[in-house]
């Protein structure tokens, strides 16, 4: 008898110790990831149970909590809503869901993050009423309003790094939406206006600073191709390379032209220098043969290409294929073919290139600061990975300087201060360009780098060039951060 009690007291200890851990990993290992899951209704509706955090940038909220006189107790307000909608997203419990900022940092901003804890009790003892933190951000203002001002009615967007940081200053995407229209409590009127911004054929929903459809990047890679060569040890600013008026891509029909429709200058060869201040395609297209894809891709793939970054947003990676043949690596060598990138993933080049060859990883996120005004969190700038050797990336930023003061590029400069930077117009298959151009400044002390990308041919078809609509844009946003 003794023995089967012992037996049932031994089972009944293993299934309570089950059950302990079990409900410890729950609660304190998972209890982020399950608040976070997208179909984890009840995090839904008690994130509207307190008065969610603010989204602040420089200390001024871009996104606000107000008391509600319906089952939800508190109305999510969007302040210029349309200005940083694509930073801040949106939030709805009509929808289920939310986007941008308020998705990515949903647990601290409703205050159920395990790591404010401690906070809720102390709440919860002192009698307050719970309330979430607020996430203040990198952005700045006058660069994030330069941007949706230039973007205009244009189709597009515009993203700005800090080189020595990887801090955001500005992230705009054209077309948008106000935030406030899907921040409503009337259903109603929440489900219609989402389903007309879903039925958009110019995709407002979609964040194209780091994501959507990706656009080739056109002549804007040539600053990969260029470091790629550099960082080889056979190839210099001044090494030069053939230079005829058409080029016939090797194993196939497909003839390709410089944008002149002749030769790159009037001589038999070309530096790469001079290749890249003119932008001509043929030089890159033949330099790409030489080095092969196997070297264009590592060295993409040093600036980010392949990858997804989380700033918190996470970005679509941009794409630099395997197993490419000559014909195709050529056509990369240009920003053509099957390269694709983000305007966040060109930025970074600019950056790393400013930042003396090393790429910091990209993040949005200052500081968690609870309601009490006490800092939770803050966040470190992280260097991601070094591109190219501090030499070889101030050879090429004297390249891209050249660009902007006598090359194709002159749309960025800006008087008094030194400009890098590099063009872009890709082709997109019988569609109107897209526009780009990425450069930053001051080129001795890069203080900014901006990556902007105008799809649809800015309203040109393929009239309109990187050089006449995306430069401007790039110098407005610049201009913003160094008038300051």
């Amino acid at each position: 008898m003794n023995r089967q009690i012992k037996r049932v007291t031994l089972v009944m200890l293993v299934m309570f110790l089950t059950l302990f851990v079990s409900t410890s990993v729950i609660q304190v290992v998972q209890a982020d990831e399950l608040a976070q899951y997208p179909g984890n209704k009840r995090t839904v509706y008690d994130s509207y149970e307190v008065q969610r955090g603010a989204i602040l940038v420089e200390g001024v909220p871009i996104a606000l909590s107000v008391p509600s006189p319906d089952v939800y107790s508190f109305q999510r307000v969007y302040p210029d809503g349309s200005v940083w909608t694509p930073v801040t997203g949106y939030t709805n419990p009509i929808l289920h869901s939310s986007t941008g900022i308020e998705a990515a940092m949903n647990s601290v901003l409703s205050g159920t993050s395990a790591s404010q804890f401690i906070s809720r009790l102390e709440r919860i003892f002192s009698g307050q009423a719970p309330r979430g933190s607020n996430v203040a951000l990198s952005l700045d203002a006058a660069a994030q309003r330069a941007a949706v001002e230039g973007l205009g009615e244009l189709q597009g967007a515009v993203i700005a790094i800090e080189p020595r940081t990887g801090r955001i200053l500005a992230m705009a995407s054209s077309p948008t939406f106000d935030a406030n229209t899907l921040a409503a409590h009337d259903a109603d009127e929440v489900l219609q206006a989402f389903g007309l911004l879903e039925a958009d054929p110019a995709r407002p929903l979609e964040n194209r600073a780091i994501g959507g459809n990706l656009n080739p990047p056109g002549s804007t890679f040539k600053l990969v191709t260029t470091a790629a060569a550099l960082a080889s040890g056979q190839y210099t600013a001044e090494s030069m390379l053939p230079n005829p008026a058409s080029y016939q891509l090797p194993q196939s029909n497909v003839v390709i032209r410089n944008a002149s429709g002749t030769t790159c200058g009037p001589e038999p060869e070309v530096s790469i220098a001079e290749a890249l201040r003119l932008s001509c395609n043929i030089p890159f297209a033949e330099l790409a043969i030489a080095l092969g894809d196997d070297r264009i891709r590592e060295q993409a793939e040093l600036f980010g290409f392949n990858d997804t970054f989380e700033l918190p947003l996470k970005s679509t990676p941009s794409s630099y294929p395997r197993a490419l043949d000559d014909a195709q690596t050529a056509l990369t060598g240009y920003g053509q073919g099957k390269v694709t990138a983000t305007p966040l993933q060109i930025a970074m080049v600019s950056a790393g290139i400013a930042n003396g060859g090393v790429v910091m990883d990209p993040h949005m996120v200052d500081a968690v600061i609870g309601p009490d005004l006490r800092v939770q969190q803050q966040f470190d700038n992280v260097e991601w990975s070094r591109a190219l050797e501090k030499e070889l990336a101030e050879e090429l930023s004297r390249m891209m300087v050249a660009n902007v003061s006598s090359g194709v590029a002159s749309g960025a400069r800006i008087d008094g201060v030194e400009v890098a930077g590099k063009t872009g117009t890709s082709e997109n298959g019988g569609k109107p360009y897209s526009l780009w151009f990425t450069g930053f400044a001051p080129a001795s002390d890069p203080q900014i780098a901006v990556a902007v990308v105008i799809e649809n041919g800015g309203g040109q078809g393929k009239a309109g060039s990187g050089n006449a609509i995306a430069a401007p844009i790039a110098k407005r946003v610049m201009e913003a951060v160094l008038n300051k």
